[in-house]
């Protein structure tokens, strides 16, 4: 799934996130951000909560809005079939300069299903000072779009 050509990324239905918190069709996602010293060595984090049973896959990844080139992010993981099934993706801050867009993929036996992109880091998007407040935030953020 990582590194899949554009072609193949356009077959499913495409839906801007724009939030820090997204809550779709079968999936919600949630970002914080834990705070390093140093802006660059900030670690975002994307919490994916597949809450559909017929994703069989979630995937993301970072892409050049130029060059259109690709790179993966987090692990690519098997979604178990009892939802709800939570992935979480980490990456540094820095890691965002060149490739600003994620993309979070979510296919359904191998075929591409829905996308849920954004245009960088969501503005929106909490820092937090320790784990355990990010944590808390993702726990509650996630409870709180399921429940809408």
């Amino acid at each position: 799934m990582l590194g899949r050509p554009d072609a193949v990324a356009a077959q499913g239905r495409e839906v801007h996130g724009e939030n820090s918190v997204f809550a779709g069709p079968g999936v919600v996602v949630a970002w914080g951000i834990l705070k390093q010293p140093v802006e660059d060595e900030s670690e975002i984090v994307i919490r994916v909560v597949v809450t559909d049973p017929a994703y069989s896959h979630v995937g993301a990844e970072a892409v050049d809005p130029f060059s259109r080139a690709r790179r993966g992010l987090g692990p690519d993981a098997r979604v178990e079939l009892a939802p709800p099934a939570t992935v979480e993706i980490r990456e540094r801050r820095g890691a965002f300069a060149d490739h600003p867009r994620v993309e979070i993929h979510l296919d359904r036996l191998a075929t591409p299903a829905l996308t849920v992109y954004y245009l960088g880091v969501p503005d929106t998007t909490p820092e937090f000072v320790s784990e355990a407040l990010l944590r808390a935030y993702l726990d509650d953020a996630v409870a709180r779009a399921r429940s809408r």
